[in-house]
């Protein structure tokens, strides 16, 4: 026959302890970002299209150091294609494509992708990434292309 012990104040303070924070996780949401890792060694700068609201967007500059990742859009992903454009601003090399839309040297925030050297933006490539739908991605710029997630690195 088992007889009852007395429960001891380390039981007792580990059950209040979870009881608080298994709530707490549970209400905690899931990281939902577009994120760019910078895997080389030089200083890159990000500009990031895509469709709003009002129509299309572009919005810029956020800075990644090397080896380091930035996130570029917060929040759930709700497009299925974003439009990236990088620059490692020291020695002139890009990551860039054939979607243009406008950009400035300064921090900016450019509604509609038409018209840009009249409108006194510049008019930049930048390059297609598909989300697949997923309510978050992270993207690899390296020496020497863009990694994409959905290739497996052995090809």
């Amino acid at each position: 026959m088992t007889s009852l012990r007395p429960v001891g104040n380390l039981t007792l303070l580990l059950a209040a302890f979870f009881s608080l924070l298994l709530p707490m996780l549970a209400a905690t949401p899931a990281r939902a970002d577009l994120r760019v890792c910078n895997q080389t060694s030089k200083t890159v700068s990000i500009a990031l299209g895509y469709r709003a609201d009002r129509g299309w967007q572009s919005e810029g500059w956020w800075v990644a150091a090397p080896s380091s990742c930035t996130t570029v859009f917060k929040g759930d992903l709700n497009s299925r294609f974003y439009y990236l454009f990088a620059a490692d601003d020291l020695s002139g090399g890009a990551w860039d494509g054939k979607v243009f839309m406008c950009t400035q040297d300064q921090t900016f925030t450019i509604l509609g992708v038409e018209d840009c050297l009249a409108r006194g933006y510049e008019r930049t490539g930048f390059f297609e990434v598909d989300t697949e739908n997923r309510n978050d991605w992270t993207l690899q710029l390296t020496e020497n292309a863009i990694t994409d997630p959905r290739v497996p690195k052995n090809q």
